[in-house]
């Protein structure tokens, strides 16, 4: 079962960097071509709520798209939110990604190296090993200070 769900653009170096990532440390994921397929702006806005953030928050204003809708200067406040998730639906590439979406309810923008090492840790994998996820150490496995 994949441990969490990219939305990914296959040409974007970003998201190949999160791949690659997660990998490594033997993260489980299911990739969602979010070209391809969409959101609807109910999952969009499901998504925003998982971040935690606001439409303007993962909206990439210096897309073509974004420039000829003028967005750079669209109001940032909560009666704008619907206007910025349609756009953000009818042109998806106006949204962010990597987007992370994890098994804990929460969601990352996998554009960092530190986002993408919080994405392994909430995993529960170790990163840079590439072996998958085991289950937390009992007391007599966790390591004792020397002394």
């Amino acid at each position: 079962m994949a441990g969490m769900e990219i939305w990914n653009n296959p040409s974007c170096s970003k998201c190949a960097a999160a791949r690659t990532a997660l990998d490594e440390a033997g993260v489980g994921y299911a990739l969602r071509p979010y070209l391809d397929r969409p959101p609807s702006a109910a999952e969009l806005t499901e998504v925003l709520r998982r971040l935690d953030a606001r439409p303007w928050d993962v909206c990439r204003t210096q897309e073509p798209a974004a420039v000829a809708l003028g967005m750079a200067d669209w109001p940032r406040d909560e009666a704008a939110e619907p206007r910025w998730i349609e756009a953000m639906v009818a042109a998806p590439e106006l949204i962010q990604r990597p987007l992370l979406l994890l098994d804990d309810g929460s969601a990352l923008v996998g554009r960092t190296a530190g986002a993408l090492a919080e994405a392994v840790r909430r995993s529960g994998a170790t990163p840079g090993t590439g072996a998958e996820p085991g289950p937390p150490a009992t007391a007599s496995e966790r390591p004792t200070p020397a002394g």
